[in-house]
Formats: C-alpha cells, structure tokens, sequence
C-alpha cells in the first residue's frame, strides 16, 4: 500500500509540475503574443533621469544610453527627445549625458525612470509636423481600420507599417522626407491598435494574420489612384510586407519593399522577448509551442520571403547586428538568397526598429536612391 502511495503521489508530482510548466510557458509566451502597441518591449532597460540642464540630460550609464543616434524618450506621462552623447570631463561615473533636444511634453524628474524608443514624435502629423492629414478609414475584415493620409503629387504611394512596441506615430519619422520626395503616405494601425478592431483571440500574431489588414490598406490605396505601392515595414510590418507580396490577390501593384529590423523568424524573437523577462532557458521551448498552439503561427519560413521562390519585387533591408529582437542573420540570409533584388544595409549599434535613428541622414539618402527608379 505504501508503494501505491508512494508512486501515487509521485505522479501527482510530476502532473502538477507539467502543468506548472505549461502555464509557464504560456505566461512566457505573453511576451510576444500580448506585447502592447506604444509600450516599450521587455528588451528596453528603464533607465533613471540623473539630472537635466539646459539642453543636457544625465541618464543611468548602460550600454542602451550610449547608443548613437537621435531616439525618443518616453516615461509615463512624459516624452522628450534626445541626440547625441556629450563627452565632458564632469561627466560621473555612474552616469551618461546626452543633448535633450526638445521635451514635446510632460516633464523629467531626477529618479523618473524612461526608455529609448525610435519614436521622435506624437500625436498626428498636422500637430507634431505640420503637414496636412486626412484621418480616413481603411474597411478591414475585422472593420473600419484607422491611418493617416498625406497626399501628394505622385502616383507612387508608400504605406507604411508599425511593429512590435510601437504605434503608426513612428511614421512620422521619415514622414518630412517622404513628402519631400512628393509620395502620399498611408500609414496604417492595424488590429489591436489603439482605435482599431480587436483581434478574436486578442494576441498579437507577429504579422501572420494581420497582414491582411496591409492587404486591405492596398486596396484601399488602388481604389483611390495608386498605380504603384511601396511598402515600408518595421519589425512585424516588415513580416506583413513579406507575407502581402506572397499571398495577396492585389500583391502585383506592390512595387518595393522597405524593410526596417524585419521579424524573418517568430521563433527566434519569441526566445528573444520571453529570455528578456528572466523565463528559464528550460521554458522556452514551452513557450514556443504555447504561442504556436495559441496564435496558430506556422513554422518559421519567413526568411525565405514567405516561400520559396515568392519573394519578386525590389527589397531594401535596414538591419543590425545589434538587434537583440529579431536576429540580424536572418535578413543576412534573405539578401544572399535574393542577390540582385534585396539589398542588405548593416546599421551598427541601433536597436530593434531604430535603424533610422542611428543615423537619419545615410538612412535617408540609401532610402532615396531606392525609392527613385520606383517613383
């Protein structure tokens, strides 16, 4: 009777312990599947306000302070943006000083605790830019979807695409050059943004579902005068380009695609997002299936333009080795399969989907020389 017992209980166990395991697994997987728009991805530190001067802000020393470039600063309730690190000789120890190039609003405290994001800018493109908009309604299958529309003189139309832990304002970033280069912009907030529908089962699908709500966006963009569409995609935009090119029935009007810090592998950047919450590296595999199993995602094939031989169109890639989110080898790998169609520009020491601001400037001419011939 004892051993009965005995192996009773220890099977008991060893259920208990499974199924602890599984819903760990599945809270891991919250990590990519219900990462929120405009939030900052559990990859970003917190970094603590030391200090502020005029046009100086002292942050926490860590490697994410020292980034070059221009980024946004984001805190509850607070929004700044900051550019290049200042070498002083008063610098502390402890601390990294930036210029504080603008607070857009709120305000910075010693001991607020703020993260880099790309987003320079919020609120519309009318208020944070200047430029006319027009708030349109794009008909999705799941309803109406929200974007911005700044028309201009040509026929070449770029729609461009958010990802994971960002909202349609990062467009905003490149919205002055685009308009200088006359192209309407059409920037969209898909399912699960703010304002748009929410999706079924709630979770974010790392662009495998939602890039019909891209497909719909070009749609809309035809039946309102674009002869040609170029597609510009950060992160999991960048997974809806790519999967939009392959399997829409409107793909042929899609001319070029812009892919900033593309997610090529859902499972390599669910290990990346899950590991950043401290999940043990004995449950990522759990949290793997648990998000294949809940979301529904197929197995990895991306990297290969959503299918062998699928990938068509002029593709230019901004990625980095520094992008702990979603691997850079896998766009290393996209570009060698494709060569004379995708061309790869390396960005060193930028984030994930900062590729631009690490440095506008050589981002911005690479992207005009792109865009030319497909204006």
């Amino acid at each position: 009777m004892r051993t009965v017992r005995a192996t009773a209980a220890a099977v008991t166990a060893v259920m208990g312990a499974g199924a602890a395991a599984v819903v760990a697994g599945r809270l891991a997987s919250d990590a990519a599947l219900k990462a929120p728009a405009g939030r900052p991805l559990p990859t970003e530190p917190r970094l603590t306000v030391h200090a502020t001067a005029a046009g100086r802000i002292a942050l926490t020393r860590d490697l994410a302070a020292l980034r070059p470039g221009t980024y946004g600063l984001a805190g509850d309730g607070s929004h700044a943006v900051v550019g290049q690190v200042l070498t002083a000789a008063d610098h502390a120890a402890d601390t990294v000083v930036r210029r504080l190039e603008r607070v857009t609003h709120g305000s910075l405290e010693p001991g607020d605790k703020v993260w880099l994001t790309p987003n320079l800018y919020v609120g519309d493109p009318r208020a944070a830019l200047g430029l006319d908009h027009a708030d349109v309604d794009v008909p999705g299958e799941l309803g109406p979807l929200p974007a911005w529309f700044l028309p201009a003189a040509r026929d070449t139309w770029v729609i461009a695409v958010h990802g994971l832990g960002t909202t349609r304002e990062h467009a905003m970033n490149l919205m002055q050059f685009l308009h200088r280069l006359r192209l309407p912009v059409l920037a969209l907030a898909y399912r699960g943004d703010l304002g748009a529908p929410r999706p079924p089962d709630g979770l974010n699908h790392l662009g495998d579902s939602e890039w019909r709500d891209l497909d719909a966006a070009v749609r809309y963009a035809v039946r309102y005068g674009a002869r040609r569409i170029v597609v510009l995609g950060w992160s999991t935009g960048a997974t809806m380009a790519l999967r939009a090119v392959a399997h829409s029935a409107v793909g042929d009007r899609i001319s070029g695609l812009v892919l900033d810090s593309p997610v090529l592998s859902w499972e390599a950047t669910l290990r990346a997002l899950a590991t950043a919450r401290r999940t043990p590296g004995a449950l990522l595999p759990l949290a793997v299936r648990a998000a294949q199993g809940r979301a529904g995602l197929h197995a990895d094939r991306t990297d290969d333009g959503a299918g062998p031989g699928r990938l068509t169109v002029p593709t230019l890639i901004f990625h980095g080795p520094g992008d702990t989110v979603a691997p850079w080898a896998y766009s290393r790998r996209l570009a060698d399969r494709h060569p004379g169609l995708v061309a790869l520009r390396t960005v060193a020491q930028a984030p994930h989907a900062a590729m631009w601001n690490a440095d506008p400037a050589a981002y911005e001419e690479a992207l005009r020389r792109f865009l030319t011939p497909l204006m």
